[in-house]
């Protein structure tokens, strides 16, 4: 079973996104801060991390740069689900090592679509070499059976 690490500071956020997840058939492990984020990680290995950017303790760019700098953690995707919206702050938070973003009021659908293509990618990733591909939408081919 797929499971998610999500690190958000607001409480109801991260009950909606538990709900969210766990309607889709993720399992859900929770951090309140940057801090619990990297310890949580590193605990249970999730397939996927939603990380909050402004969080207590360590924000989300200090906790993405502490997953890309450890070896155990580096290839893990990490998907930014924030506030941060204005005009620029997509970009800036995809070139500080984020895989993908996500911007708040998190809408279902746009959540839905960056789950597939993140753990997609990672599904591409760990595929044996000698299966077959197909084309998909996003221009990157994916492993034969693995259409989330």
């Amino acid at each position: 079973m797929t499971r998610v690490l999500v690190a958000e500071d607001n409480a109801v956020n991260r009950e909606l996104l538990r709900e969210l997840l766990e309607m889709r058939g993720y399992t859900v492990v929770e951090a309140c801060d940057g801090e619990g984020a990297l310890r949580m990680s590193e605990q249970t290995k999730p397939d996927l991390l939603l990380l909050d950017i402004g969080m207590p303790v360590l924000d989300g760019f200090a906790v993405v740069r502490k997953i890309r700098e450890n070896p155990r953690l580096a290839t893990q995707p990490v998907l930014a689900v924030t506030a941060y919206a204005m005009q620029g702050d997509r970009e800036k938070i995809l070139n500080s090592g984020f895989d993908g973003y996500l911007s708040k009021p998190v809408n279902a659908r746009s959540l839905t679509e960056e789950l597939d293509h993140l753990l997609g990618k990672r599904d591409d990733r760990d595929a044996p070499p000698h299966q077959s591909h197909e084309s998909h939408p996003d221009g990157k081919a994916r492993a034969a059976g693995n259409r989330k």
